[in-house]
């Protein structure tokens, strides 16, 4: 991989957590979208720290730990950056890992088949608007139910805990964790997050690719970005990546401020 010259800024970003306040170091030249995933991560990270601290002051501590998985066998959206970044770690793995990955893939596949919803899946990826609630909601009960395994958890740890999916770090919750074995049914207790990273990626991706904002399921996360490879191979300008990045953070943010509930993708 060619080095790039990078230029650092320093970013304030007032959230309804608290101020973070952060440096990022910004390739100057031409590069990938998947350049933009770690550093907005970052921002939803800081942010989402803020929250929990906030919370803990409160009395409310995360119940969240090592080996409690049941999170991992829900339904992970990915935004489309996120898709191709996840697809290139994988293309970076030796080969016999890869091997591994796939077949996990593969089984994913046969099993989602078999229940009647990797074709509802499909739909998300090529659907002209987000669909509604209601539709996404019947869908995650449905995808949930089966409650099978990411293709990344192996033994109840997430193999690509460092390169997971910002829906997954974002989902915290306060509630006891027994509750966890049945999302359903059971009165959980999520720490919202102050900046939807997937959600900041996919409008993102919405303003530069000129396209839908799509919803990208996981077990379909590789072959979505081997179908839209040509796309992942475009490039910008590093710094005007970060510019529209952060105006999309800001959209975000002071939605939440203004009390507003709505998607700012809608």
């Amino acid at each position: 991989m060619v080095p790039y010259t990078t230029k650092r800024f320093e970013i304030a970003l007032n959230t309804s957590a608290g101020q973070i306040t952060t440096a990022v170091e910004v390739p100057t030249g031409f590069v990938p979208v998947t350049a933009i995933v770690p550093l907005i991560r970052r921002l939803g990270e800081e942010a989402h720290t803020l929250e929990v601290a906030r919370l803990v002051d409160e009395g409310k501590t995360p119940s969240c730990h090592k080996g409690c998985a049941a999170c991992c066998r829900m339904l992970v959206p990915l935004s489309a950056p996120e898709a191709f970044a996840l697809r290139e770690w994988v293309r970076a793995r030796p080969t016999d890992q890869q091997d591994r990955i796939s077949a996990r893939f593969a089984e994913t596949k046969s099993q989602l088949l078999s229940h009647g919803i990797w074709q509802r899946l499909s739909e998300l990826c090529n659907a002209p608007e987000q669909p509604n609630d209601d539709a996404l909601e019947a869908l995650n009960r449905d995808y949930y139910a089966l409650r099978m395994p990411c293709p990344f958890l192996d033994e109840e740890v997430c193999t690509i805990y460092e390169e997971r999916p910002a829906a997954c770090r974002e989902l915290l919750v306060t509630s006891p964790s027994e509750y966890c074995a049945d999302l359903i049914n059971n009165p959980v207790e999520p720490i919202s997050a102050p900046v939807r990273v997937s959600t900041v990626l996919g409008l993102l991706w919405q303003e530069l690719a000129m396209t839908p904002t799509s919803l990208i399921p996981l077990p379909l996360a590789c072959d979505w970005a081997d179908r839209h490879q040509a796309d992942n191979q475009r490039t910008w300008k590093g710094t005007e990546l970060l510019d529209q990045a952060l105006d999309k953070v800001w959209r975000f943010v002071s939605q939440s401020f203004s009390g507003s509930r709505r998607d700012p993708a809608s």
